[in-house]
């Protein structure tokens, strides 16, 4: 009892968590706080709090906005997912490879490297089988916001410099695949 009376002082003194300082840390010890339920949940709950966050804030302020905070999010999450989960020191083939078996060992998706022009920096990326969009009625747009983003992000941390990546092909288009080109920002 006087531990946890002592937690509980210990956290009124404590600074407030604010929700734009996230860090890795924030995810916190998922294994450990949902026990017998564990990390897995079904991608459909996942989507229903993506896309109804989107609509919520599309509501309010315009889908480009909207669009506009899913992709930094996205930029966000990648740079935290790549400064925590990858060895960014490493030839950027290595890299690559590490990157696309930690994509799908985390069932984000079917990652694959298609072009990088090593002088420009420019490159193309698919996403088979991704977490935001595949199997999604065909509504003739790209959907993917979230993933440029994320995409952004990882490459962003590696190569030490902003990258933009915009999708191209969308399962919502009616392609199988997720295409996203991109490039160091100028």
């Amino acid at each position: 009892m006087e531990e946890r009376i002592e937690k509980m002082m210990e956290n009124v003194f404590k600074p407030a968590r604010r929700h734009a300082d996230f860090s890795w840390a924030s995810i916190g010890n998922v294994k450990e706080g949902r026990g017998d339920l564990g990390e897995d949940m079904p991608v459909s709950v996942y989507r229903l709090m993506q896309y109804t966050m989107l609509a919520t804030l599309a509501k309010d302020m315009g889908e480009e906005k909207a669009n506009w905070y899913f992709r930094e999010a996205g930029k966000l999450a990648g740079r935290e997912f790549a400064l925590n989960l990858l060895k960014l020191d490493v030839p950027m083939n290595d890299f690559m490879a590490e990157l696309q078996r930690l994509l799908k060992d985390f069932r984000i998706c079917v990652f694959r490297l298609e072009s990088l022009d090593p002088q420009t920096g420019e490159i193309i990326v698919t996403a088979a089988q991704d977490l935001d969009c595949s199997g999604i009625p065909v509504t003739n747009e790209t959907v993917c916001c979230y993933d440029e983003g994320f995409f952004s992000g990882i490459l962003g941390a590696y190569l030490k410099r902003e990258y933009d990546i915009r999708e191209v092909d969308c399962w919502a288009n009616g392609d199988r695949i997720c295409r996203f080109k991109g490039g160091p920002r100028t």
